[in-house]
């Protein structure tokens, strides 16, 4: 029991951290186009008390984890803030700042998979762990990895790969408030009137596509996951 709680901290952990990856990428990414909020706001850094919303960082993942039987969890940090008019690009600029934060979780994952792939592992035993971290199987990984240090970080890895991927693919949907709809924005002319009307009601199109489209949406992030858990083996 001692080692599944063990586990279910570092994957609580793992979610909090590539939440706050995701907004410390949208700053820099701000940064280097010429704005400086971020960085004026002190929060360039990955200090969690810079970043954690006691709501979405905190109470909504352990209430989805005790919920699903501590099997899934997900959340927000603080937005880091930024000025669009500071950019120097102001057409492509907001564009590159939100897929700043879904393209630095993409980095981490593919990082995570490398590292993964040259753990000397028997291939079933690697296939038995992403099969336990994807489904939340906590007994099942303290019993696969217990007293092999290779399957230990070959856990932990996967768990990088897991949620990264959840969250880059899952704020590439462009719906606001997500980051996809920014960058779609940017790509496609839109009316200034009809964006603040969707910001406006984006969060009820989001719920609408998240519970009544589960399917499908499930099925496009098992095969993200799917595709950077096969780089792993």
């Amino acid at each position: 029991m001692a080692h599944e709680i063990i586990l279910v901290v570092f994957y609580f952990a793992i979610l909090l951290y590539s939440i706050i990856l995701h907004e410390v990428a949208h700053g820099w990414v701000a940064l280097r186009l010429g704005d400086l909020t971020a960085k004026y706001a002190g929060r360039l850094n990955f200090n969690p008390l810079k970043h954690i919303d006691p709501w979405g960082s905190v109470m909504v993942p352990i209430l989805m984890l005790i919920l699903t039987g501590f099997r899934f969890a997900f959340g927000w940090a603080k937005p880091v803030p930024y000025n669009p008019y500071n950019l120097r690009d102001q057409k492509w600029g907001p564009a590159w700042v939100a897929a700043g934060g879904p393209f630095s979780n993409i980095a981490v994952a593919l990082i995570a998979a490398f590292l993964a792939k040259i753990i000397s592992l028997p291939e079933a035993l690697k296939i038995s762990i992403i099969n336990s971290v994807k489904w939340a199987d906590w007994a099942g990984l303290a019993q696969v990895i217990s007293g092999s240090v290779g399957a230990i970080a070959f856990v932990f890895l996967m768990m990088i790969v897991f949620w990264n991927v959840i969250l880059a693919f899952f704020n590439l949907i462009p719906i606001p408030p997500l980051d996809g709809s920014k960058i779609l924005f940017s790509i496609i002319p839109v009316k200034s009137e009809t964006i603040v009307l969707l910001e406006q009601f984006g969060f009820v199109l989001l719920l609408f596509v998240v519970f009544f489209l589960s399917g499908p949406l499930g099925n496009f992030l098992n095969l993200m996951l799917t595709i950077f858990f096969k780089l792993s083996i």
